[in-house]
C-alpha cells in the first residue's frame, strides 16, 4: 500500500516535503500555497487572526479515495494579519511565549486521522484525528472537503479547538477570575488549505 507525506488542521494549526499517493501515482503539496490561517476571539467580541506554515503532510488514497492522512504545522511561523508594527509583533511574540503555544519548546503541532468515512455531500469526509500541541494529543472530529484540482487535490478542513485541552490557558475564565473584558475564548478556530500537485 503506497503512502505519502500530508496540520487541520484546528489542529490547531498543523498542519512539513509534502507528498500524497493515488492509484495514479505520487504526487506533492505545495508548501508556499498551503496554509493552516488561525482565528482567536475574546469572550465580549473582537480578536486576532493569523496564519501558521505547512511544514509537511502525508494523504494515502485508495481508488482516489480518502483513507488517511497527517498534517504538520511550524508553529514558529506563526503570525498575525490584523495588527500592524510593534503591537504585531508583540502579539506574535507572546504567541510564541510559554503563555500559549511555548513554540521554542514544542516547534510543531500535528493532526493525523484515526478514522476517514466519506461524508453525506460530494468530495466530504468525516474525520476522526488526533490533534497533537505542546506534546498534548486529544481526538477531535471535523469534516473535510478533497477535490480535484488539475492533476492534483485542493483539501481543506474547519476545525474548532478548545485550547485549554493543550494547556493554552493564558486570558481562560474557565481558569481565572475576574479577567472582565480580557478574558479569551477557550475555543478557536483553525482552516486548514492543503494543494496536492504532481
Amino acid at each position: 500500500m503506497k503512502k505519502s507525506t500530508l496540520l487541520l488542521g484546528l489542529g490547531f494549526a498543523a498542519v512539513v516535503g509534502l507528498s500524497a499517493f493515488t492509484a495514479a501515482g505520487e504526487k506533492k503539496a505545495s508548501t508556499s500555497t498551503s496554509v493552516i490561517e488561525w482565528t482567536g476571539s475574546k469572550v465580549i467580541g473582537g480578536g486576532h487572526t493569523g496564519t501558521i506554515s505547512v511544514k509537511e503532510s502525508q494523504f494515502e488514497f485508495k481508488k482516489d479515495k480518502l483513507v488517511q492522512g497527517t498534517v504538520v504545522a511550524d508553529m514558529t511561523s506563526i503570525t498575525n494579519t490584523d495588527l500592524e508594527g510593534e503591537w504585531m509583533q508583540k502579539l506574535i511574540g507572546h504567541l510564541n511565549s510559554d503563555d500559549f503555544f511555548s513554540t521554542s519548546k514544542y516547534p510543531t503541532a500535528t493532526i493525523k486521522t484515526t478514522k476517514v468515512t466519506p461524508g453525506k455531500e460530494s468530495n466530504t469526509y468525516d474525520v476522526v484525528a488526533d490533534l497533537t500541541i505542546k506534546g498534548i494529543t486529544k481526538p477531535q472530529t471535523f469534516t473535510a472537503s478533497v477535490k480535484p484540482n488539475g492533476k492534483g487535490h485542493i483539501i481543506t478542513a474547519n476545525v474548532d479547538i478548545d485550547r485549554t485541552q493543550y494547556d493554552v490557558k493564558y486570558g481562560s475564565s474557565s481558569y481565572f477570575d475576574s479577567l472582565g473584558d480580557k478574558a479569551i475564548s477557550d475555543n478557536f478556530n483553525l482552516k486548514v488549505k492543503i494543494y496536492t500537485q504532481n
